[in-house]
Parts: C-alpha cells; structure tokens; sequence
C-alpha cells in the first residue's frame, strides 16, 4: 500500500486511496482501517437476505439500494473528491438522491446505511461510524447484531441521532426513508441462533 499511515502527517486523501491494492480499507479521517478479515459466512447470509429485502422492494423506483465493498465518499466542508478524507465501506448502503452516485459509488451521505457487527468492528460501528454518519446526515443508520439477533435503528432528528430504537427477531422493522416498507427480521435472522 505504501506509507504507513503515521507516515503521512496531513492524513491520507481519496487520491491517495484511489492508489492501493490488495486489501479492503476504509478511510476514516484521513487514518487508515483494515477491513481484513473477510466477513463471516452469517455476516454474509444477514447481509444478502437485508439486501434482498430492499431490492425486491426498490425495483423500479428511485432509490438504489448497494452492498459491500461500495465506495462512500463523506466529504467535510469544503474538501474537494479528490481530497476526501473519509472514505467508507458500509455493508449496504440505500441512496435516493441518485446526483451522489457515480462510477466510483456515492460522494455524500447515503439516505441510510446499514452495518452487521462483529467482534472486531463493533466498537468501530457503534462510536466512530455513528459520530461520522451523524455529522455527516445519514437519515437512518441501521446495526445489526448477529449473536443477539437484534437491530438498532438510529433515526436523525435535527442534526442528531439520539437514542435508538431496538427491534428483535422475529419484529417487522419499518423503515422512515421508505414509509411503505417494512423489513421482516425473522426471514433476517432465520439461520442465526439465539444461543
């Protein structure tokens, strides 16, 4: 990949991103994250069965719905694309304002993201991701727990997220963005055990 992330005092632009090879990042203001290992095979069986549920329900309207690995580009302030510092990899990711996405994935924040937490990310998730999707205005972000076969949906109300609201398998999850649909986490964690 080159430097070390210590190497580069500025911190690491998507310029610089755009370089590496041979490894999922993630670029979290300006430092570094390895996203090594490979999800777990439960991980990827929450994820298809999340994202076959907001497919089936998008196809022919607006919204895309994108899962990992898709390139999310969070821009502060005034930072050009090429010198976006923070660069992010959501396990899926839904976005109506199709002028953010292009060939790359999308530049600004997405209407809702979703992350499936492991033992190695869930620190991860739950602060850093929360504090940068919310400064960002990610209209929902979603975390799913595998082990407790629970979900936590954060909703932006003024500029904050405030407390979440925890649904369990086997609850039917509304989703704010998409008024008419609901996820139905009983078909989400269905091959999840709850011991």
């Amino acid at each position: 990949m080159g430097k070390s992330a210590s190497e580069k005092l500025d911190g690491y632009t998507y310029a610089d991103y755009l370089q590496w090879d041979n490894g999922r990042w993630e670029l979290i203001e300006g430092k570094i994250v390895d996203m090594t290992p490979a999800p777990s095979r439960q991980h990827q069986e929450i994820l298809m069965e999340l994202g076959r549920q907001f497919s089936n329900y998008l196809l022919g309207k607006t919204c895309k719905v994108y899962v990992a690995p898709f390139d999310v580009r969070l821009p502060w302030q005034d930072e050009s694309a090429e010198e976006t510092k923070t660069v992010v990899q959501p396990d899926l990711v839904v976005v109506c304002d199709l002028k953010k996405l292009d060939q790359r994935g999308c530049e600004g924040a997405p209407d809702l993201i979703i992350e499936i937490l492991s033992p190695t990310t869930a620190k991860h998730d739950l602060i850093v991701k929360l504090r940068l999707y919310e400064r960002a205005g990610v209209k929902e972000y979603w975390v799913a727990h595998p082990t407790d076969r629970t979900l936590m949906v954060f909703t932006l109300r003024n500029g904050e997220y405030g407390k979440p609201k925890i649904y369990a398998f086997p609850d039917p999850v509304p989703v704010d963005i998409l008024p008419e649909f609901t996820v139905d986490l009983s078909t989400v964690f269905c091959g999840v055990s709850g011991d």
